[in-house]
């Protein structure tokens, strides 16, 4: 090796070793640029894309489900349900209706009492009174805004003879059928959820015409009919109401 400090050749050496540590800094940092790139195009293309849940505000079937239309269930909804007293508690009694289907009924202070057309009490409700319960309803459960005892051969208007209920049966398959008319540009799963009188004159119906079963939701249809959802039962599933509170069809 030329130690000799006057040697021209070694600043060459230098500059070469230089510009050799200068590409080579340039290559890493080139580098690092196009992993950092390619990284931000791989989460680009793997992150989920988001939008905006609709807002529904009735579907079909289990609480909480959500489907295309507004009917999809969002929670408990005004319904009711029509049958016997099978036991009486502090806090409301259990009925029993004409397919078997068990339901907890809930009595609250605001709960009123009805008997034909007069009022009554929480006394009148005994072990073997046949009853209708309006209110809130929550699968099998409901906490009532109106009971009214009732005589066990009331009957619904209806513009045709309507089948009889199936009761539920565990591993039976429902039963595909129908009565009457379903509305015309009737789709499963829209319409928007009604409440109050409305809710309760179309529940009212549903039960007259189809005892048996739980009504866990009325749906106002965009033809200005109602579907009454039930359950409980193996069919029906959906009883139509007109504007009349008339029944009109059922599935």
């Amino acid at each position: 090796m030329n130690n000799d400090p006057t040697n021209p050749r070694r600043p060459r050496v230098r500059r070469l070793l230089s510009n050799k540590r200068s590409v080579w800094i340039a290559a890493v940092a080139l580098s690092a640029v196009i992993g950092l790139s390619g990284c931000a195009a791989t989460a680009t293309a793997t992150s989920p894309s988001t939008s905006a849940s609709p807002s529904a505000t009735a579907g079909h079937g289990v609480p909480g489900s959500s489907g295309g239309g507004s009917n999809s269930r969002s929670g408990p909804a005004a319904g009711g349900s029509s049958g016997t007293v099978s036991s009486v508690t502090t806090s409301g009694f259990t009925l029993s209706t004409s397919a078997g289907q068990k339901v907890t009924v809930n009595e609250a202070s605001a709960t009123t009492y009805q008997n034909g057309t007069s009022s009554t009490t929480a006394s009148a409700i005994t072990t073997g009174t046949s009853v209708l319960v309006l209110g809130t309803t929550s699968g099998t459960t409901i906490t009532a805004t109106q009971v009214v005892v009732q005589p066990t051969s009331s009957g619904g208007s209806t513009t045709y003879s309507a089948s009889p209920v199936a009761p539920f049966k565990q591993g039976a398959p429902s039963a595909a059928k129908q009565d009457g008319q379903i509305p015309a540009n009737y789709t499963e799963g829209s319409g928007t959820i009604v409440s109050g009188t409305t809710a309760d004159k179309a529940t009212e119906a549903a039960l007259a015409a189809y005892p048996g079963g739980v009504v866990d939701r009325v749906v106002k249809l965009s033809s200005g009919e109602y579907e009454v959802h039930y359950i409980g039962v193996n069919w029906p599933h959906h009883i139509f109401v007109n504007t009349s509170f008339t029944v009109v069809g059922a599935n």
